[in-house]
């Protein structure tokens, strides 16, 4: 049984009706091919078929450690990187964040972008949904999670490399963007004290949630699968 949402997005967006094939997924991976049965405002009820193994998941894995920007932007930003493959979110909280939320609007925050994500993989066609993280402070991120011998990549204006520069990731990366006003360069040295390296992104200045479509994009363009055929 589908829910309400869903029943609204199958008739209302996507204008399925009763009889219709379409594809399920429980967000782990692998998909089920599915009829119709019935279609209503509170619902609507399915007939699944067989289990079937299909994964369009980026042979990189990549961690996002995002600077939380306002509303919609972070919005944006969540849903695009879903669609580019990104397989985790993790929002920080920095000196120069914007946006100060306590625990409660936090907790309610992070159960939006992961719908969010959901809503992304629905309509990307992508089967395992990326886990979006409990919002949490950089600093405390980084006491929590030290260098683990993966690659990290700290985003700066004025950084010292760029991405052509970086050695391939054997498995996957973790990139660090901050927040619309940057990070301090307190946290700038803290990051490249805890393993990052200082990557620019071009000659201009880019909005935080720019900056992170670009340099996920670039990175599945050199090491991940946008240049890979779908055959």
């Amino acid at each position: 049984m589908l829910d309400s949402g869903q029943s609204r997005y199958l008739g209302g967006v996507l204008r399925f009706r009763v009889g219709d094939s379409i594809t399920l997924f429980d967000g782990t991976g692998g998909e089920y091919e599915a009829i119709l049965v019935s279609l209503g405002k509170n619902g609507a009820e399915v007939e699944t078929g067989e289990h079937r193994t299909r994964s369009v998941e980026s042979r990189l894995t990549i961690q996002l450690v995002q600077g939380i920007s306002r509303g919609d932007r972070m919005n944006l930003l969540v849903q695009k990187a879903t669609e580019l493959g990104v397989a985790r979110i993790t929002p920080v909280l920095s000196v120069r964040s914007v946006v100060r939320i306590d625990a409660k609007r936090a907790a309610s925050r992070r159960e939006r972008w992961q719908k969010i994500a959901q809503s992304a993989c629905e309509q990307c066609g992508r089967n395992v949904v990326p886990r979006v993280d409990d919002v949490v402070k950089l600093n405390d991120w980084h006491n929590d999670n030290p260098a683990s011998g993966l690659p990290r990549l700290v985003l700066h204006p004025q950084g010292r490399s760029n991405l052509s520069s970086v050695k391939c990731p054997e498995k996957g990366v973790t990139v660090l963007i901050g927040p619309e006003g940057g990070f301090s360069e307190a946290e700038y040295n803290n990051a490249v004290e805890a393993g990052f390296e200082s990557i620019c992104l071009g000659p201009r200045v880019l909005r935080t949630e720019t900056a992170a479509i670009a340099m996920v994009a670039a990175m599945q363009t050199l090491w991940g699968d946008l240049t890979e055929s779908s055959a």
